[in-house]
């Protein structure tokens, strides 16, 4: 193995944050997008868990965590200062609110069906009083996050926002939050971004099942 090898699934959007930082890096590597109701013998191998992004890297090391391995991408090369674009400590308390607290309201709120003992509306109000008008607060005036430089943080949230507002988007496009409107539709339309989402490969199959 001379390339590391990115197991991915273009949707998921802790793939999504792993992907942005690999591609701002520059890194090469071999992308494997995979079928996650038929996931390859070599992704399992990889990490059992079974879930993206998992990075596994020519030595044999395995990241299987979306920040690790945005933050070995970084390692790499990080030419806008990403990790720079404010402290560490307060991009990780973000990064965290997003990943322990919101994404179990982003869960339930897109599958309000498979959480009846609550409403759409429900999850999406504690949605906003968690995340979305603490993030409109700290973006008014402001292109990003902690001013007018993109950081870690930045994007490592964002695929998860922009998940939440394709629940409803007549409903996120009327709600009062101009800034985060404008945060996330710069994201959308950005060359990176876009460079990201524009694969649209078939599931990653091995040679030898491929050819048998």
């Amino acid at each position: 193995m001379s390339l590391p090898i990115l197991y991915t699934f273009r949707r998921c959007p802790y793939a999504m944050r792993a992907r942005l930082a690999l591609r701002y890096a520059g890194a090469e590597l071999e992308m494997r997008e995979v079928a996650l109701r038929a996931k390859p013998a070599e992704l399992l191998a990889a990490s059992s868990k079974g879930t993206v992004p998992v990075l596994v890297l020519p030595g044999g090391v395995v990241l299987a965590q979306s920040l690790d391995i945005m933050l070995w991408a970084l390692d790499q090369a990080d030419p806008d200062a990403w990790l720079h674009a404010a402290p560490w400590v307060a991009q990780a308390e973000w990064i965290q609110r997003n990943d322990i607290e919101f994404k179990p309201l982003l869960d339930r709120y897109k599958y309000p069906q498979r959480f009846p003992e609550a409403s759409a509306e429900h999850y999406r109000e504690a949605a906003l009083d968690l995340m979305l008008r603490p993030l409109e607060k700290v973006l008014t005036g402001k292109a990003w996050l902690f001013g007018a430089q993109p950081s870690v943080a930045d994007m490592a949230l964002l695929p998860f926002i922009r998940q939440f507002a394709a629940v409803d988007a007549a409903w996120f496009e009327a709600a009062p939050l101009p800034a985060l409107q404008a945060w996330l539709s710069a994201f959308v339309a950005s060359d990176l971004f876009q460079a990201v989402m524009r694969d649209r490969s078939a599931p990653w199959v091995a040679p030898a099942a491929a050819a048998g």
